[in-house]
């Protein structure tokens, strides 16, 4: 058997990009357009992979010679001669990507001599190795200095910002709604030059909110505050706790690999929605280990129009190996060899009260003040509609949670009003500062209904 036939799949590909921004540029190039002379190697059986190349047209004359080697099993490694400081670069995703589709224009053959001399030179050399010319042996040294000029980039982006913000306040925010989005927009170019597309998204979020209806300058003010914080966690990075300083590196954009040893867990599927973005789908799978008692997100990435490859039922439960991601209370995890479980799955997380869900949204936000939304099952409620809008009610004096603005014009409502019929049902959902965003309530004969 060829490696042909063992290709990897898109969201194994996307998962490898350093920041959404490569994701995105990766969906673009992940088509046979800009391509010419893509080949593969078969590889032997034993191999992790094949090697692939390929030529991609950009802004100049001549192409970007991309060399991938997945051969080594112990990781892969990539050449291009791009100026791009990335790695992977978008170009050898872009190639990946090609590579994936289960029809696509790379196929076997030898490799041309540019990209043959740099695969003679991998000859005994360590996988992972960083981008470089073709022919560049790999070099850790040069990696760690590549990071380290990154941090200056970045922090030279956060210094700029910062000014850029004051010069906000001195001006006061009548000349920010004359100067519309273009001031904010011009603001996020500058963060992407730093290689911050945390920054630069949160620059844009501003851009948005500028006289966007009653009470703007307020969500101004409070998003500017957040940036704020934000890049004054980065310049004062090594004085915060390894927990939240890894928390800081996240949301400034800054790739943070799941770490720790992989834990086996049975995990019941809470909800799955996608979101269109750019030419990026990306779907978020909330998951619950039965054993663990954890919570945690699963993302998954479409390029090219395509689904991203991860589907698990809502309801259903798989038996896979779990990698958190580092974060001061971050839920993001990574799943690997998952396997559906056909069996039926009568735990479910342990439902708190409304009052606990808003003690427990404070809390997460004190750990991590970007956050926009966490998990949370609420018990013992039903949906109640008023003059304000729907809430979610507890018992008598228990409080209440708004459903978010978004929610209540969904269908989604109609089906929890229905699910519910007046009597109290257990809801998981999202809690933000826009409220509460129900996504699956367990109907009363015990079934998991989806919402979204």
């Amino acid at each position: 058997m060829t490696q042909q036939g063992v290709r990897w799949t898109s969201e194994r590909v996307l998962a490898m990009a350093p920041d959404a921004a490569s994701r995105e540029a990766a969906a673009e190039l992940g088509t046979a357009g800009p391509w010419s002379g893509t080949g593969c190697s078969d590889g032997a059986p034993a191999a992790a992979g094949p090697a692939l190349w390929g030529l991609c047209k950009g802004g100049g004359a001549a192409p970007y010679r991309t060399v991938v080697d997945l051969r080594d099993p112990a990781g892969p490694a990539y050449s291009c001669d791009c100026v791009s400081r990335k790695v992977p670069c978008k170009h050898a995703l872009g190639l990946l990507t090609l590579w994936s589709l289960p029809q696509g224009p790379v196929a076997p053959g030898a490799p041309p001599d540019w990209a043959g001399r740099w695969l003679g030179g991998r000859a005994g050399r360590p996988a992972g190795a960083a981008l470089a010319p073709a022919g560049a042996p790999a070099d850790p040294e040069a990696a760690r200095r590549r990071a380290e000029r990154r941090a200056e980039r970045v922090t030279a982006g956060a210094l700029e910002l910062e000014r850029r913000l004051a010069d906000l306040m001195r001006g006061g925010l009548a000349a920010v709604e004359r100067e519309g989005r273009a001031v904010w927009e011009e603001t996020a170019a500058r963060m992407v030059d730093a290689q911050a597309p945390g920054l630069a998204a949160r620059a844009r979020e501003l851009g948005a909110l500028t006289g966007s209806g009653p009470g703007w300058p307020v969500r101004v003010l409070e998003e500017c505050a957040l940036l704020h914080l934000l890049a004054r966690g980065w310049l004062h990075r090594d004085t915060l706790p390894a927990p939240l300083a890894a928390t800081v590196r996240t949301r400034v954009g800054l790739p943070s690999p799941p770490v720790g040893p992989p834990s086996r867990d049975r995990w019941l599927v809470l909800a799955s929605y996608d979101t269109p973005d750019a030419g990026l789908t990306t779907r978020r799978i909330w998951v619950h280990g039965t054993e663990s008692g954890r919570t945690g997100l699963v993302l998954s990435y479409g390029a090219a129009g395509r689904a991203p490859e991860v589907s698990f039922p809502v309801g259903s439960t798989v038996d896979a190996e779990a990698v958190w991601y580092p974060g001061a209370g971050q839920s993001r995890v990574e799943l690997t060899g998952a396997a559906l479980d056909p069996g039926p799955c009568p735990v479910r997380p342990a439902g708190v009260g409304v009052a606990e869900a808003v003690a427990g949204y404070g809390g997460a936000v004190a750990v991590d003040p970007w956050l926009e939304s966490c998990p949370v099952t609420v018990s013992g409620v039903r949906p109640a509609g008023s003059g304000a809008g729907w809430s979610l009610l507890g018992p008598a004096g228990g409080g209440a949670l708004p459903l978010t603005s978004a929610f209540q014009r969904s269908p989604g409502l109609w089906r929890l009003v229905s699910v519910s019929g007046g009597a109290d049902v257990t809801v998981f959902g999202e809690l933000g500062f826009e409220g509460f965003r129900p996504l699956a309530v367990w109907a009363p004969e015990g079934g998991l209904v989806p919402l979204v």
